[in-house]
């Protein structure tokens, strides 16, 4: 019997303060709950976001003028720096992890598609969480992905994934803002519902990412349609992940 496969998606909103600066104690509870559910039979594949912002970090104001300059200068100097961090709680868990990352262009079908499914199927039957994240330095506008909520629906559909988890910084879809007292939150939606009157405009500076509610209703929608149950869940509360996999009322479950 084959074990179950998740690809848990944490977004930078999950793992940055109100400073945009990258917290730590998020990053290890993230990687204790993958290496529960590695204990338990369960085979975790990790999208990550946070280059760009740790990228930021470091380098502070660029020199560049050009937006996508910028975000390539960002990534690829933030992009080690998160692998440093992963690759140490992992450590700490007795495990192992790997970066893999890709343009868009890697899910056509043909010979990057066969190369990204030995990829990722070489590194989990050898016991190696995969962290994917965009190829920021080498990606163009064309090969680009909407955000990581996109890529982490390709890789589970890639590696035929029974669950996708988006972690995002609020607890799932409400229909309303989610600190209005007459706002509910949403337990389940099936992808044909009509919920996205309920998404809220939000504004966003650079480096904290592309995606948003909007862009994880599309993604869950379109993952559930494909019989991947998907759901938009807080990443900053405690066991999160876990509680999902075991079936308790948390986030929002998007089904077929």
């Amino acid at each position: 019997m084959s074990k179950r496969r998740v690809v848990i998606k944490v977004g930078t909103n999950v793992m940055t303060n109100r400073d945009n600066r990258i917290v730590g104690p998020i990053l290890n509870e993230l990687v204790r709950q993958i290496a529960v559910l590695y204990e338990n039979d369960i085979t975790p594949v990790l999208v990550s976001s946070g280059s760009a912002i740790a990228g930021k970090e470091v380098l502070g104001e660029c020199s560049a003028t050009d937006s996508s300059i910028r975000r390539q200068i960002y990534s690829s100097v933030g992009q080690p720096r998160m692998m440093r961090h992963y690759y140490s709680l992992f450590h700490n868990h007795g495990m192992r992890c790997a970066q893999v990352l890709a343009t868009k262009r890697d899910f056509d079908p043909g010979k990057h598609r066969e190369n990204m499914i030995n990829c990722y199927e070489g590194l989990l039957n050898e016991g190696i969480v995969p962290i994917a994240n965009e190829d920021d330095a080498v990606s163009i506008t064309m090969s680009m992905f909407s955000d990581n909520d996109e890529l982490a629906s390709l890789v589970a559909e890639l590696i035929h994934a029974d669950t996708l988890i988006l972690l995002t910084d609020t607890d799932g879809l409400y229909t309303g803002h989610p600190q209005d007292d007459d706002s509910e939150k949403l337990e389940k939606v099936h992808y044909k519902q009509d919920v996205e009157k309920y998404v809220q405009k939000t504004n966003k500076s650079e480096g904290e990412g592309r995606g948003g509610m909007k862009s994880k209703l599309k993604i869950a929608k379109q993952s559930a349609k494909k019989n991947i149950p998907t759901y938009i869940a807080n990443g900053k509360r405690e066991n999160i992940i876990i509680d999902i996999l075991e079936g308790k009322k948390v986030g929002t479950k998007f089904f077929a």
